[in-house]
């Protein structure tokens, strides 16, 4: 995987294992001989617009994909519509993209509300979501309820029991101050924390405290949590309201051990708008190589990743890993319908996500995290690391 084109070969060139023969092609919706339309929503503006970029990615990685010769001769058109990151907005939009524009698949449907509130729909219609943008555990909870679901990422209730591991191992006495999403994203990741200490969780937590999206600040949160005398401050949040509670915990003066989800420990735009030299000691956890990392500089997978930028996204920002995320989903959706083949019926492209292969390689993902799916294990990525902020970048702890 030496060049881009030998990269769309090794992570793209998988065998049709369940696509027919040209000539057995049905009309299917969203799916004619020269184009396959994509569906998505993504929150171009609202408290969650940074995460709009991820499309902006993945519309920028199908460029590359169309001027390759796109899918068995078919461009790739993705519809992405702004929901703002609410919820009623995005049932709006979903139906106009499954009703009017007449998608074949809808794809990285962005946010835990938001897909919560869409997933009964599409459902109902038969239209798979692939890959949709959450790590929530409710997404793969009931797959017989919801059988055109499925997600990509590791779950964030694994993700809160890596943390509480972390804890366990390195504080075993402390004291711990929770900051949570009131959402199924921030509940998922009390839950993992809970799994983790178990029966330890009630003397361990000394405060436990929640916050609204709508929320203009987050202040008073953090100086209850300070007053109840934790040290170790567990922060499930999203990117707007970690950097507030990183920048609060700077400006009182608190220096608890800061874990911090993989949604709101971002670089850029988190730890930058709170202030880098304010996050140094952040804690998170990762599944993806980080761009501004030297370590990854010779790294295969990595180059592939900044020629695409180069050439396809140069109004990427690579402090952003909103973009590797974008470009890493993007890379996973062409794998799935190169494996479908030519039957693309929604059908046969949820059969080609549910069974991906164990051997697949995307050249952005961490060595040692494997990427596989079957019918009753459906959430492809399984593993994560955590990782530390040293002021400049993130760098992996020892496993």
């Amino acid at each position: 995987m030496k060049t881009l084109r030998g990269a769309a070969l090794a992570v793209l060139g998988l065998s049709p294992l369940f696509g027919s023969p040209a000539s057995a092609q049905k009309t299917v919706v969203g799916v004619t001989d020269t184009e396959i339309k994509i569906g998505q929503s993504a929150p171009f503006s609202g408290p969650a617009s940074v995460y709009g970029q991820i499309s902006t990615a993945e519309s920028d990685y199908f460029k590359m994909i169309n001027e390759q010769g796109g899918i068995n001769g078919r461009k790739l058109n993705l519809i992405a519509l702004d929901d703002g990151y609410s919820p009623p907005k995005s049932i709006e939009v979903v139906r106009r993209l499954v009703e009017d524009d007449q998608v074949a698949i809808l794809f990285q449907t962005i946010g835990t509300a938001p897909n919560a509130a869409i997933r009964k729909y599409y459902n109902q219609k038969q239209v798979p979501d692939i890959w949709l943008g959450s790590g929530a555990s409710m997404f793969v909870t009931d797959p017989k309820a919801y059988p055109w679901s499925i997600p990509f990422q590791p779950s964030y209730r694994l993700e809160g029991q890596m943390f509480g591991r972390y804890i366990l191992k390195t504080k075993p006495d402390g004291k711990i101050g929770i900051l949570y999403q009131n959402d199924d994203l921030g509940r998922d990741y009390v839950s993992g924390l809970k799994d983790a200490l178990g029966d330890k969780f009630d003397k361990m937590v000394v405060k436990n405290l929640s916050y609204e999206v709508a929320d203009p600040t987050i202040d008073s949160q953090i100086l209850a949590l300070q007053a109840s005398g934790a040290d170790v401050l567990f922060d499930a949040s999203t990117p707007k309201f970690s950097a507030m509670s990183i920048r609060k915990v700077a400006d009182i003066d608190w220096h608890p051990l800061h874990l911090i989800d993989s949604n709101g420990a971002l670089v850029k735009p988190a730890l930058q708008s709170a202030g880098l030299e304010k996050s140094v000691g952040v804690i998170t956890a990762a599944y993806l190589k980080d761009p501004t990392d030297p370590a990854w500089a010779d790294d295969a997978g990595m180059k592939e990743f900044q020629a695409w930028r180069a050439k396809y996204a140069p109004e990427s920002d690579p402090n952003n890993p909103v973009w590797a995320y974008g470009y890493t989903m993007a890379q996973a959706l062409v794998v799935v319908l190169k494996q479908a083949g030519n039957d693309l019926s929604r059908e046969n492209i949820m059969k080609a996500a549910t069974n991906l292969p164990d051997t697949t390689v995307l050249p952005m993902v961490l060595p040692g995290i494997k990427i596989g799916t079957t019918p009753t294990d459906i959430r492809p990525m399984k593993s994560m690391r955590l990782s530390r902020f040293d002021g400049k970048m993130y760098q992996l702890l020892p496993e």
